[in-house]
């Protein structure tokens, strides 16, 4: 285990390292444009302590659970401090894997942690706004189940891309690389559908930061309105876009080299 404060540009080598920062699919936008401009100096912060990677993700998890439960209140002040909890899971997002590359403690473990804060924040943000359309959780009704069934549809985007790690494993192939070349699909039409897509990201609602500004922007309107449409009308799309995003995640693994 190293120790003490190392030098930024020292630290940036190990922890950011060109093949993490330049993923195709596992890195955000938001890492690349601002935060991990931050979290490297948060990093850089941590490192002389006692804080531990695993620690940091468990944290992330927590920030999620906790911007979730913030979203259900339907008032706009909860939509924007649900934006600063995401803004803060993206931080420990950030900054658990590099201080597990510093401290060269990288493992399973961390992991599956990461993996599961996912999945539990980008549902539940789902399911928050559906509760919060319905009026919070004092009043659960069938804007709940709205909210419910967006939930089930990110769980299964997230489950169709791990699945693709399983199925692999379980054939004994090599685990697959991330690259734009093996997500391509091999068919014209479903690559000329992808590139549509990626032209206008609209599957992006389903993730937890992107859907967190957006229902912000929802409980602006709303509150500059005096109603709740704006929430209601985000809370119908998102099952919508699920389904879209659902069906053609599928189509876009088993017609790409991600199988094979």
């Amino acid at each position: 285990m190293r120790s003490g404060r190392p030098d930024l540009g020292e630290l940036r080598a190990v922890a950011q390292p060109p093949d993490v920062i330049g993923r195709v699919s596992g890195e955000h936008w938001a890492g690349k444009l601002y935060m991990r401009h931050v979290s490297i100096r948060f990093t850089r912060a941590l490192a002389p302590t006692r804080a531990t990677p695993d620690g940091l993700t468990w944290g992330m998890l927590v920030a999620g659970l906790a911007a979730a439960a913030v979203l259900t209140v339907p008032h706009w002040w909860a939509a924007l401090v649900t934006v600063l909890l995401v803004q803060l899971q993206l931080l420990l997002d950030c900054s658990d894997g590099e201080l597990a590359r510093w401290r060269r403690r990288t493992g399973p473990s961390g992991i599956y942690i990461d993996r599961l804060g996912h999945y539990v924040t980008d549902a539940g943000l789902a399911i928050a706004v559906g509760v919060r359309a319905g009026g919070g959780l004092g009043s659960i009704n069938g804007w709940t189940s709205v909210g419910l069934a967006a939930g089930v549809l990110v769980l299964l985007v997230k489950a169709e891309t791990d699945l693709v790690h399983v199925a692999r494993a379980g054939a004994g192939l090599p685990q697959v690389t991330d690259d734009a070349g093996t997500a391509a699909p091999r068919q014209s039409l479903v690559r000329r559908l992808r590139r549509m897509v990626l032209r206008v990201p609209f599957y992006r609602a389903l993730l937890a930061l992107e859907l967190s500004l957006l229902a912000l922007l929802a409980a602006v309107i709303d509150a500059a309105a005096a109603t709740d449409q704006a929430t209601k009308l985000l809370a119908v799309s998102l099952p919508v876009i699920g389904v879209i995003v659902v069906a053609g995640h599928l189509l876009g693994v088993l017609s790409s080299g991600r199988l094979r």
